[in-house]
């Protein structure tokens, strides 16, 4: 889909919207008085042919499924949310040391970030099955908001802990929520979720586990899950919104999350669960 034929002055509108746009929209004039005076005049300045491309364009994005529409906004916006995001230098170098922390290796080249720009999309899509009303909003925010694009390294550091913690052992998931202040919180929170997709997908089987004196082996399992089906899991148990605040909390809050390699992931001895 190419609209390379628009007007080139569209790129002159990087404030397009503004916070609480879609309140309260009963008319036309109400719509354009939602707009910054340049992007109002702008607007009212094209030819009816222009305005009809705008139209056009309006028409086919509201009508598309979320999934399209996905698709749409990755071409037409992703080479530049990764340019600005690449831009970020400071918030960049915090993730990249977050994800250093927790023996993450992923590194924040152009490619992982277009990437997670283009999974953004795809995740949002998802969940536009719990709130489809909210789909094409939060993605105009994510063009348009400065604040929403710095969501964006919050949503990669969010996704790559979520994925940590989908590869770990039940065991290693109950040494991880000991260290946090919230137990509770984190256990309802993250890892019921997380077990709860090991169980349905069967990744995780666990035998005799309401029996005391059982074999536990299971609990010491590692997940063995393709990088494809892992990625899948995580879209399909956490919101988009979710792991935003994952990520968030951290970079907001290092130690919102507790955490201890060595602790977490020593090998556990032989026959433990024998």
């Amino acid at each position: 889909m190419n609209f390379s034929h628009l007007t080139s002055n569209a790129q002159d509108l990087p404030n397009l919207l503004e916070p609480g746009w879609t309140d309260g929209l009963s008319s036309i004039d109400s719509i354009l008085d939602k707009l910054p005076p340049q992007a109002r005049a702008w607007v009212e300045s094209l030819s009816w042919q222009q305005r009809r491309y705008m139209l056009s364009l309006c028409h086919l994005i509201c009508a598309a499924p979320p999934e399209v529409q996905a698709e749409f906004l990755d071409d037409y916006t992703a080479d530049g949310l990764v340019t600005r995001k690449l831009e970020d230098q400071e918030t960049k170098q915090r993730v990249k040391q977050y994800l250093k922390d927790f023996h993450i290796e992923t590194e924040l080249s152009e490619t992982v970030l277009r990437t997670y720009i283009r999974q953004f999309y795809t995740h949002s899509a998802q969940d536009t099955r719990r709130q489809p009303d909210l789909y094409l909003q939060s993605a105009l925010k994510l063009v348009f908001s400065t604040e929403e694009r710095n969501n964006v390294f919050s949503y990669i550091l969010g996704f790559e802990l979520l994925k940590m913690m989908f590869c770990m052992s039940w065991l290693q998931h109950e040494k991880l929520y000991r260290l946090q202040r919230n137990q509770e919180d984190f256990i309802n929170t993250y890892i019921k979720p997380i077990q709860h997709a090991h169980r349905l997908n069967n990744i995780i089987i666990p035998k005799d586990e309401g029996v005391f004196f059982a074999k536990r082996s299971y609990y010491v399992q590692l997940p063995e899950i393709q990088t494809k089906k892992l990625i899948e899991l995580v879209i399909a148990t956490f919101t988009t919104e979710a792991t935003i605040d994952f990520g968030f909390s951290i970079i907001r809050h290092p130690n919102s999350l507790h955490f201890d390699y060595d602790y977490i992931f020593e090998p556990e001895p032989d026959g433990i669960f024998s």
